[in-house]
């Protein structure tokens, strides 16, 4: 338990220092080391670490994208009477992403008699997913000059309160499992007990901004703490999906956790799973509402 909690404020400390830095390009550097390590820990749980073209070609696509979301384009041009390089840079994230992949058909096709083509879909799947949804981190933050780094907190807090609330409420009173043959502890109590307590820290924490931090309130309007409760709820559904399915993938390949960079939790994976899931939905719920 001690390892468990040292490693866990070790972790703390390094995402608080990154938020400190948000403005810098340690930020996106840090969510750049975060998405190597996610990709590399779920290319060694299909055995495709000792093909290096794949290796290099999946981490070269998820190390660009926190850059190409975060880089101001509209100071690169080549030869400006001739060619502009597009702004547009979900046209330039697709575009690193279909190279990449390329290379991993390219190595596929060379090392045809070792690699099965799940191992190589798995990888490929991965190489979108991860990329894309933790690249969400420096994207939240860039939403809003003023209010950036909070949504991007509580978009961790949709993933992490969850799993803390459902862990307390599973020990206190769970008793009915929700999932035994994926996640034996889990309970549907600590489900419940994730979700409420999910929606009652995100009304509680956009209050306390709105009404006692920041100077600009976010525009929320009349039932915005309803909506934002609701949020927490459906955060927290989402989070244990993500969740599960890690866990899922893991008993298929038999792995017990994804690493063991962080003593106690296992890997970046164990860690990040249901945030894949979290983050994406929040900052969609961002732009939807428009409430920055």
């Amino acid at each position: 338990m001690l390892t468990r909690i040292i490693s866990a404020a070790v972790g703390a400390v390094i995402v608080v220092a990154a938020l400190i830095l948000h403005n810098t390009v340690v930020f996106p550097i840090f969510t750049a080391a975060v998405i190597a390590i996610m990709l590399f820990e779920l290319l060694r749980a299909v055995k495709l670490h000792k093909y290096i073209p794949i290796v290099a070609a999946v981490e070269v696509c998820g190390i660009s994208m926190p850059f190409i979301y975060s880089f101001n384009f509209d100071y690169i041009s080549f030869y400006p009477s001739v060619v502009k390089l597009t702004e547009d840079r979900h046209m330039i994230a697709f575009a690193v992403t279909l190279l990449c992949a390329f290379a991993v058909f390219v190595t596929w096709l060379n090392k045809h008699k070792e690699i099965q083509y799940s191992q190589v879909f798995f990888a490929l799947a991965s190489m979108v997913l991860v990329p894309q949804a933790m690249s969400t981190i420096v994207r939240i933050e860039a939403a809003s000059p003023e209010h950036g780094v909070f949504l991007l907190v509580m978009g961790l807090c949709g993933a992490w309160i969850a799993d803390s609330g459902a862990y307390f409420t599973g020990v206190a009173i769970g008793k009915h499992k929700l999932c035994p043959e994926i996640s034996p502890k889990k309970t549907i109590e600590g489900f419940v007990g994730g979700i409420i307590s999910t929606a009652a820290v995100f009304a509680a924490a956009f209050f306390v901004y709105n009404r006692f931090i920041t100077e600009e309130p976010l525009r929320l309007g009349a039932v915005g703490y309803v909506l934002v409760a609701v949020l927490g709820m459906v955060c927290a559904v989402i989070g244990t999906v993500g969740d599960l399915s890690a866990s899922m993938v893991k008993r298929q390949i038999g792995f017990k956790d994804y690493g063991k960079i962080m003593p106690g939790h296992g890997g970046l994976m164990d860690r990040f799973d249901s945030v894949l899931f979290v983050l994406p939905t929040f900052y969609a719920f961002i732009k939807i509402t428009n409430i920055v």
